[in-house]
């Protein structure tokens, strides 16, 4: 765990044209993009990677592929909405070579934080002497973490730390606070976090990293090396690239950068409508120029 550090890269996987199948030929060619643009680490089958279509053998088959194709160490997030799954898959992530696995609570329906943490629990009990796991907080697709769930579940000594996309100010200064306490490893999941809080962290999951890697690389060699102006430019990079894929449901935006950048199969898989089809062929006339401008960038940061 003590080499999950850095700026990592959150994979999209590409889906087969019958629209439920990964096509891991493209996944993997994805995997190989990123690794060579500098990123410490890859994630598969997060919310970039829409984990949600797929079923558990084709995420098995994924995360075995990603394990034998990355020269980076692999993340593999395991959630499902039940616990059988989620054992399911972390025990053929580990049995694959996974790094470390990502576990969500248990999506779609609510849950209290009590039975989260059961949740949490009863999945450590079960899956004792796998590969580590990283509690994964993305409340704004599932159950959330509140920071004192969250906390506690860490303090359990169970997980080897967590991956935060809330965003959250709270939630952060709370997992600051325990690191005062414990060691485990903590990681940003939210880009807009990135520059401000990437020096308080172990490292960053970026979905990203996905698309722009350079840029993602390029911030967090700013921020470890101190360079303030550097990070001030390429913040506003950043900035710029979010403002810009927000318009998109997630994780179209990246979707679309792939495209642009050379990955035809990687092209957002639902019909967007007449407006945001509008604004995607906006984004495939204003992104060259903005890539070029990235490029000269973060030249030599690599």
């Amino acid at each position: 765990m003590t080499g999950l550090s850095g700026a990592m890269a959150a994979v999209v996987a590409p889906r087969r044209d019958n629209g439920h199948t990964i096509d891991i030929g493209a996944a993997l060619d994805i995997v190989d993009f990123v690794n060579e643009r500098g990123v410490k680490g890859v994630a598969a089958l997060g919310a970039t990677g829409e984990f949600v279509h797929y079923d558990v053998e084709e995420r098995m088959r994924l995360a075995q592929m990603a394990v034998r194709r990355s020269r980076t160490p692999v993340i593999v997030n395991v959630s499902h909405s039940t616990l059988e799954a989620a054992v399911a898959l972390a025990r053929a992530a580990t049995e694959a070579g996974a790094a470390v696995l990502l576990l969500m609570p248990p999506h779609f329906f609510r849950h209290s934080q009590a039975g989260i943490a059961a949740y949490y629990s009863e999945f450590a009990r079960q899956t004792a002497g796998m590969a580590p796991t990283l509690l994964y907080n993305l409340p704004f697709f599932t159950n959330g973490l509140e920071p004192a769930t969250a906390v506690a579940i860490l303090e359990t000594g169970r997980f080897a730390g967590i991956k935060d996309s809330s965003g959250n100010i709270e939630m952060f200064a709370a997992l600051r606070a325990l690191r005062d306490r414990m060691d485990f490893r903590l990681l940003i999941g939210n880009d807009n976090l990135l520059e401000s809080r990437r020096s308080q962290a172990d490292g960053v999951i970026s979905g990203c990293a996905c698309g722009v890697p350079e840029l993602i690389v390029a911030i967090d060699q700013a921020v470890t090396g101190g360079d303030a102006e550097a990070l001030r430019r390429r913040g506003a990079l950043l900035r710029l690239f979010i403002e810009k894929i927000d318009a998109f449901p997630t994780p179209f935006g990246i979707q679309l950068t792939l495209s642009c950048r050379g990955f035809a199969k990687a092209a957002p898989p639902l019909p967007l409508g007449e407006m945001l089809q509008s604004k995607a062929n906006e984004f495939r006339e204003w992104f060259p120029g903005f890539l070029n401008a990235m490029l000269d960038e973060c030249r030599g940061a690599i």
